[in-house]
């Protein structure tokens, strides 16, 4: 028999066969949809599983073997234990079973009770002489909730300049904007983009949604005057020579309006840093560099070795010879001796990152900041990246991440990210996992999980099909969920989930219960199950991340204006007339005006909306933030100036300059740091979110709220 058709209908044992591994043959975008996956997007993805069921003997034969499999197996590869209970997997085993638990603090104990937090190595043994192992993940039931409500700061780190960056906003720049908005502001929090490893390569994809590596971060971040060895390179002609040409690129930006350029700033960036590595380390710096290599072990070898390797072979591995596709082959083992120097390179580069990044966070609670740096921490990786060649195993091959059809893109979407196997990270105890969040917890007061939804199920869409013929796939959410909470309650940082767009029922439910908010965004959070109105202040929920807007969407200003229905005229992205979704626009945009006016939220506005009149309407919509319960209230710092560009315009590529703008004001004139510092609108906007009895409920519990709908999504 040949492949399924595209579109053709799935088998009853295909469906049940899928079903056992945690694919789903179906799936509803709505209570009264559902729709059946493909017969051929279910035999893809069990493919990529490791299971055949590309004819009807061949998944028959499979169903008798999974079914035999689960019969037989005492324990599943990973168990969670939450605030010390026995998981229930235990109480069905039986009766007579012993149990030998090797804790992570290497302790040994006989029961599953009380159990210290950590990833602990469970044995089994039934009375009939059948044994199993698994790894037990005990975690605290939730993560605190914060003791006060508080306001933070959204940015784009890049798009942060200062009269001292290089061509793009730096660490130095998110030290100095954390220590001005904890001193002179009162803000709670920085947000920031991920700032993960990017592919290198001309042009690199700007995209900080598709990087190389989410467990390192990417050293074109850094600050490198404040690099210790700066003020040592001998060479300082050529380091003043640098410096001028940063000065360049950076007036470029600022002064004549071009992009920013981030392959000149990092060829700017790795010149100076090559220079600085000649700089012999004193004792107490080689010592910290040694400690921070033993700490991070063999995941900084292979990022380090994949970054020697990419600038012999290039950034797409799977183009490399043979041997060096393999992070654990003879041949990459012998490379890796032979480049050793341009591995010590790029792992010296990752420690003076992580050391800035950690400096940030810790100059934000000196700052008075109770939370600090949020960070984001991306969906997936690039599939020619570090993380994708280092950790293999663990990706589904042939298989990218994305979204199905829903209202807002009938087409589907995929992100070109390979997705995560579900059973070999159970296998592993989440180990992967693990140390990603370790590592980005380490310099992090919050984590914002882009996409929070993937911890639970992803829609996988077979390499050349369409994103229709995808389908969902299972991961095991408690397991993940306990890693998330255990991580995050070692390091006594918060998390918060990007839950907007398509969630599926629970998920929000099982969120809260640990601790973890979610994301609600003004424009979207209407009465879905009503009238459609915009959602009364007391019905948002409390334990989330309240915003007027986020980067994949337009800045305030560009909404109440409609210039964000102009702009996307002007590419060609609208589906209907022009004047369709301007009447469109206008009466959301309305609406959500009349309520603020009813509420007295609308201070000082005449008929018009000229400059004051947007000004008083940008924070009408804070003053109402502050009327919900929501534990914390989100700015978008180019909110601040009247910046009308959105950073990215899901659908386009090169029609629009995403991820490359600089923060401006309402003219488009780039401002810098140092101008935010002067902003007075910023500071009259600033007040609002600090006067005296504004908030209307910080303590309140609120409605579970948080329906919110969300537009094509970034990718």
């Amino acid at each position: 028999m040949t492949a399924p058709r595209p579109g053709e209908a799935p088998g009853e044992d295909l469906c049940r066969l899928a079903e056992s591994y945690g694919v789903a043959p179906s799936y509803s975008p709505s209570p009264d949809r559902t729709i059946a996956a493909s017969a051929a997007a279910l035999v893809r993805t069990l493919a990529a599983l490791g299971v055949d069921a590309s004819t009807p003997e061949a998944t028959r034969a499979a169903l008798a073997a999974r079914r035999a499999e689960l019969r037989e197996r005492l324990l599943p590869p990973t168990l969670v234990c939450w605030g010390g209970t026995a998981p229930a997997a235990l109480a069905a085993l039986p009766e007579g079973t012993r149990l030998r638990i090797e804790t992570e603090q290497g302790e040994t104990r006989d029961r599953a009770e009380d159990l210290p937090p950590g990833v602990h190595r469970l044995a089994v043994t039934a009375p009939d002489g059948r044994s199993a192992d698994a790894h037990l993940i005990a975690a605290p039931p939730r993560l605190p909730t914060p003791a006060a409500r508080s306001y933070g700061l959204l940015v784009q780190l890049y798009s942060l300049l200062s009269r001292r960056s290089w061509g793009m906003g730096d660490l130095g720049d998110l030290d100095d904007l954390t220590a001005w908005a904890g001193r002179s502001l009162g803000a709670g929090f920085i947000q920031v983009n991920p700032l993960h490893a990017a592919v290198p390569g001309v042009p690199t994809d700007p995209s900080p949604y598709r990087p190389s590596s989410r467990r390192f971060p990417d050293p074109v971040h850094l600050r490198v005057e404040a690099v210790p060895e700066y003020a040592y390179a001998d060479d300082r002609e050529r380091v003043r020579a640098l410096a001028e040409r940063a000065d360049r690129l950076r007036e470029s930006v600022l002064e004549k309006g071009a992009l920013i350029d981030r392959d000149a700033v990092w060829e700017l960036k790795r010149e100076a840093l090559e220079l600085l590595a000649e700089v012999p380390l004193g004792p107490g710096r080689r010592a910290a560099y040694c400690d921070y290599l033993a700490e991070q072990g063999e995941a900084l070898e292979d990022h380090a070795t994949w970054c020697a390797l990419a600038e012999v072979h290039g950034s797409d591995w799977h183009l490399w010879p043979e041997g060096l596709r393999d992070p654990r082959s003879a041949e990459t083992a012998r490379a890796r001796r032979e480049l050793m120097d341009r591995v010590d390179f790029h792992s010296r580069l990752a420690w003076l990152t992580d050391a800035q990044l950690t400096a940030a966070q810790r100059t934000a609670r000196e700052a008075g900041m109770p939370v600090g740096i949020v960070h984001d921490l991306a969906v997936g990786v690039h599939p020619r990246g570090a993380d994708a060649w280092a950790q293999q195993r663990y990706f589904a091959a042939g298989m990218s991440v994305g979204a199905p059809p829903d209202a807002f893109n009938a087409r589907g979407q995929d992100w070109g990210l390979p997705p995560w196997r579900p059973d070999r990270l159970a296998e592993s105890g989440y180990a992967p996992f693990r140390g990603l969040l370790r590592g980005l917890f380490r310099y992090a007061g919050a984590l914002r999980i882009d996409h929070v939804m993937g911890l639970f199920r992803l829609w996988w869409v077979p390499l050349g099909l369409p994103p229709t013929e995808g389908t969902y796939v299972r991961y095991d959410a408690q397991a993940m969920l306990a890693v998330l909470v255990l991580e995050a309650s070692r390091a006594g940082a918060m998390v918060i989930g990007e839950d907007l767009g398509t969630v599926e029922p629970g998920v929000r439910e099982a969120l809260r219960e640990r601790g973890v908010f979610g994301t609600s965004v003004l424009w979207f959070e209407r009465d879905w199950d009503g009238d459609g109105r915009p959602l009364p202040p007391d019905r948002w929920r409390s334990d989330c991340l309240a915003t007027a807007t986020t980067h994949d969407l337009p800045p305030t200003a560009a909404r109440l204006t409609g210039e964000h229905v102009e702009l996307r005229d002007r590419l060609g992205l609208l589906t209907r007339p022009l004047d369709a979704e301007r009447t469109e626009a206008a009466a959301d945009t309305g609406e959500w005006l009349t309520l603020l006016a009813r509420l007295g939220l609308l201070r000082g506005t005449g008929g018009g909306l000229g400059a004051g009149e947007e000004e008083a309407e940008v924070q009408a919509v804070h003053r109402y933030l502050l009327r919900t319960p929501a534990r914390m209230i989100g700015v978008w710092l180019p909110d601040g100036v009247g910046d009308r560009r959105p950073q990215n315009l899901p659908g386009t590529w090169d029609e629009y300059p995403n991820w490359r703008l600089p923060i401006a004001d309402a003219a488009g004139r780039p401002v810098t740091l140092e101008g935010l510092a002067a902003s007075v609108r910023l500071r009259r906007l600033v007040e609002v979110l600090r006067e005296d009895g504004a908030g209307g409920g910080g303590d309140g519990g609120g409605g579970d709220g948080g329906g919110g709908r969300e537009g094509a999504r970034r990718r």
